[in-house]
């Protein structure tokens, strides 16, 4: 298969939004999504080079990359606030998340926990 060939099959399959789906769009969310993904590309790409390259890991650079990831996350919870209110709170994203694992890990980690979940029950406390 040639290039070319490959490109006119692909964009066969892919998805064209209409008017209607892109009104909907929130930059806002879209923003902070984008935003995440390359401040934890950053992360990922100063573990790999302490890993692969043999570079000191620079601990100051990545709590500097953590307060990013935090930063575009104020920001997505404040764009969430419109619709769930103080469910869009670090304090209540912070909580559910503890008693989610909690229950899906009563003791500690274990495969057969990870695999045998409750999704009801996890569902029930993330409605909290």
């Amino acid at each position: 298969m040639k290039g070319d060939e490959y490109i006119q099959q692909a964009l066969q399959t892919e998805s064209q939004p209409s008017e209607e789906q892109l009104s909907r769009v929130n930059l806002r969310i879209l923003h902070a999504l984008m935003g995440l993904q390359t401040e934890t590309g950053e992360l990922t790409d100063a573990v790999k080079r302490h890993i692969f390259y043999g570079t000191p890991l620079d601990k100051v650079n990545l709590v500097e990359e953590i307060g990013d990831v935090f930063w575009y996350i104020a920001i997505l919870m404040d764009e969430l606030k419109v619709d769930v209110g103080d469910k869009a709170s670090f304090e209540h994203a912070m909580r559910v998340n503890i008693e989610k694992l909690r229950a899906r890990y009563p003791n500690k980690f274990t495969e057969f926990d990870a695999v045998n979940r409750d999704l009801d029950t996890e569902r029930k406390i993330l409605e909290q």
